[in-house]
């Protein structure tokens, strides 16, 4: 009985270990340790790397803050290869061609106080820069200063640790294009407000902001266009500032600012401060951990390769930030907005900066398989959208703005709904989306529908009726009312109602060349345009040519296939797009970064680094072909994404393409969002488990796996044998287990079956 009790504690000591250990694993799994927010930020207006900065926020967060490298006004606010911080900024900027809004910055120096940019600005070195998303730390050489800063979702805490000096300043600069500061010394605090923007703002637009600092001024100013104006306590100018100054500070002494904006009120901003108010800088940055790796940890990746994790969660937290919350907490604990569209206070929710153009594809797919939550407050913050200003937004930043093409805001629409979001007035945004494709904004042509009466009379724009990018929309708008034959369908709208977007949905033969086998411009009279160089990067296209927008067909593959007459023929163009020299094309118009982008590449005339040509690996799955969309797929992977400031192959753009990574890594792509289905491609992870929102996990495992095995041997799911070339939302979403088994050569007798192929409207019984 002795031995049985003893025999009995060792196997219960033994099981307490074994525990105490797995909590361990688990408590020490960390994604955000893997994430560099640097990635990208070596980039210029000549050639983008992602064109990134590095994000200090939360995920989703109303205010992101940056250190400043960029002159102010400058779109490219922060560049690895810069040398001098002049500020620490808080920004909204969603990529440097939208530029910012909402924008001030904050800056210490030491000695007598200066304001100009440039003769505030420090030396830095990376070697003494500490990025995390979180958490940022710079020391900045030439006031010997180190700074600190960490965010909460609307406010942010800095911390500044001085040199011995007699004189130590902040520097606030509101900025140009009309601003507000007024230094209230009594409550160690300064407020403000700037009206700089870029556009897509209503009149009453301000940023109202406000900063305490845990210690009283010694030295105070109001700044008007430079000029430094001892003892002045307000200012209200085109450029106006402040500096507050401590003096006798001794060497490692430390000044804390608590900050917070607003875009309501000075009284909102001062709700806003609440999230750092009372709380230490060291608890900020822990809150902050927390949170992001919930939202990273979503995803936990196994594998031996550091840069290749390094990758996966720096394109997970890119992933994580657009669109951002752009609602605010009132003193009743109500979500309410300044809208962007009308300018009024309104209740719920609003979100923005992000351009369907690029995040349709697989950003928001992204959003309904790993934060769903998320996409529910989204669509009802499109709901909102819809009412404040009559359309949804295309691109967004805060409001409508004057970029890009398409109606892409059906697809967003139409795959939140089929994936089962809730929450919202669908129906509303029927009625939206159904507005919003027989009618035109009628200040922002990027919105609604551009050429929507040419299109529904013709069933193509032509190319002489004064509409640019005729060949791309017409493809778009394609892709678009499927969408919305998707949506209704869903909602049960009755036939009579939505068969007019079925039948729109097949537009895209309309300008197909039979001759080329690509799309082509055409005229009215419907004669093609000549002459016709497919390489060439000509105004029928979007930041493109015929070779990346020819296969835009993304609900129905196996109808471009068919007019291609094989699926031989199919494969065979797509083939070629990796063949062709990536010089060819490269006179036909003056230079963009993204002519140069793909270029550089050297994957002839695959241009990964903008979005049109993103899916088209992929589509080998629907000609019976599928390991080489496997072959592509990890070559794209390999070779355009690094961890390092020159990471990007293009535009990271809001999240679209670092989400492309997401997917691809995990084995399979959202090639028709609202489809329902993903598609088959190359898992670059040995292990993977999606902790999926509904309390199901998702295990994706990869034996054999390594960097030559790049080719699926076969794969089963919940242990069975499974040959199709795509997985489905809903099946996913039961959790369980995709086995790929990998090889270092194709196995040409797997998923060549038509009922192999994903799904293609052309195969659908209307």
């Amino acid at each position: 009985m002795k031995n049985t009790i003893m025999n009995f504690k060792k196997i219960l000591g033994a099981l307490v270990l074994l525990l105490s250990v797995q909590l361990s694993k688990a408590q020490s799994f960390s994604p955000v340790d893997y994430v560099n927010p640097l990635i990208g930020t070596q980039s210029k207006y000549e050639l983008s790397n992602g064109n990134t900065y590095p994000a200090i926020a939360m995920p989703w967060g109303m205010n992101f803050w940056t250190p400043q490298t960029g002159s102010m006004g400058d779109g490219w606010v922060y560049t690895y290869t810069a040398d001098k911080i002049k500020g620490f900024k808080q920004t909204h900027q969603p990529s440097p061609w939208n530029n910012d809004y909402g924008q001030f910055s904050i800056m210490p120096t030491i000695g007598e106080p200066v304001f100009d940019q440039e003769k505030r600005a420090s030396w830095f070195s990376h070697k003494a820069e500490v990025v995390k998303p979180y958490y940022y730390s710079v020391y900045l050489a030439d006031h010997d200063v180190t700074t600190e800063l960490t965010p909460s979702e609307r406010g942010a805490i800095f911390r500044f640790t001085f040199p011995k000096t007699e004189a130590a300043q902040v520097v606030i600069d509101a900025f140009d294009k009309g601003s507000y500061i007024k230094v209230i010394p009594e409550e160690n605090k300064i407020i403000g407000y700037n009206t700089r923007n870029s556009g897509g703002v209503p009149d009453n637009f301000k940023n109202y902001f406000v900063i305490v600092f845990d210690r009283s001024f010694d030295f105070k100013a109001a700044v008007k266009s430079g000029d430094i104006k001892n003892n002045v306590l307000e200012m209200k100018d085109n450029h106006a500032g402040a500096i507050v100054g401590f003096k006798n500070l001794k060497r490692g002494e430390q000044v804390i600012a608590r900050v917070a904006s607003s875009f309501i009120s000075f009284e909102q901003a001062e709700l806003n401060l609440k999230e750092v108010k009372g709380k230490t800088f060291d608890e900020i940055v822990a809150v902050g951990k927390v949170k992001w790796n919930e939202v990273l940890g979503r995803v936990e990746v196994k594998d031996p390769d550091i840069d290749r994790l390094k990758t996966f969660y720096s394109c997970l937290y890119r992933s994580t930030l657009f669109p951002r919350d752009f609602s605010e907490i009132d003193a009743q604990g109500k979500r309410v907005h300044y809208s962007p569209y009308n300018g009024q206070v309104l209740p719920g929710e609003m979100f923005t900066d992000t351009g369907f153009w690029d995040t349709f594809r697989s950003l928001f797919p992204l959003l309904n398989l790993i934060y769903p939550e998320m996409n529910d407050r989204m669509q009802a913050g499109l709901v909102n959208a819809y009412k404040e200003s009559g359309f949804l937004p295309e691109w967004a930043s805060p409001g409508h703005r004057e970029s890009m093409i398409g109606n892409n805001s059906a697809s967003v629409v139409a795959d939140a709904f089929a994936t089962g979001r809730k929450g919202y007035d669908a129906d509303l945004l029927w009625d939206a989306v159904v507005h919003g494709a027989n009618n035109a904004h009628p200040k922002i042509s990027a919105t609604g529908r551009f050429g929507h009466e040419v299109y529904n009379t013709l069933g193509f724009i032509p190319i002489d009726k004064n509409i640019n990018q005729n060949v791309a929309r017409t493809l778009e708008y394609a892709y678009n009312d499927w969408s919305i034959y998707q949506f209704g369908k869903a909602l049960g709208k009755p036939n009579s109602e939505i068969s007019i977007y079925a039948k729109r949905a097949m537009n895209y033969k309309n300008i197909y060349d039979a001759e080329t086998k690509l799309m082509r411009g055409k005229k009215s009279d419907g004669t093609f345009i000549t002459p016709f160089d497919p390489s060439a990067w000509s105004k029928e296209y979007t930041e493109g040519n015929a070779w990346h927008w020819s296969f835009c067909v993304f609900h129905d593959p196996q109808g471009l296939i068919d007019l291609m007459g094989s699926k031989k023929a199919f494969n065979a163009m797509l083939d070629t797009v990796f063949v062709i020299p990536s010089y060819e094309g490269m006179k036909s118009r003056s230079m963009i970064h993204e002519m140069r982008e793909m270029q550089i590449m050297n994957m002839g005339q695959y241009a990964h680094g903008n979005q049109p040509i993103q899916h088209m690996p992929y589509l080998y799955n629907y000609a019976a072909e599928p390991w080489k969309a496997q072959y592509w797929v990890r070559q794209i992977m390999d070779k355009l994404y690094l961890p390092t400031p020159d990471g990007y192959c293009g535009d990271e753009d809001n999240g679209q393409t670092s989400a492309w990574y997401v997917f691809s890594a995990l084995g399979f792509y959202p090639v028709a969002p609202a489809s329902g289905e993903y598609v088959l491609g190359s898992p670059q992870f040995q292990s993977v488990k999606l902790n999926l929102q509904n309390g199901k996990t998702l295990k994706i495992d990869a034996t054999n796996q390594n960097k030559d095995n790049v080719y699926v041997n076969e794969v089963k799911v919940n242990g069975k044998m499974y040959t199709k070339n795509f997985f489905q939302y809903k099946e996913l979403m039961k959790g369980g287990e995709l086995q790929f088994d990998m090889a270092d050569k194709p196995n040409k007798k797997r998923g060549i079956k038509d009922t192999d192929a994903p799904y293609s409207f052309s195969k659908m019984k209307l």
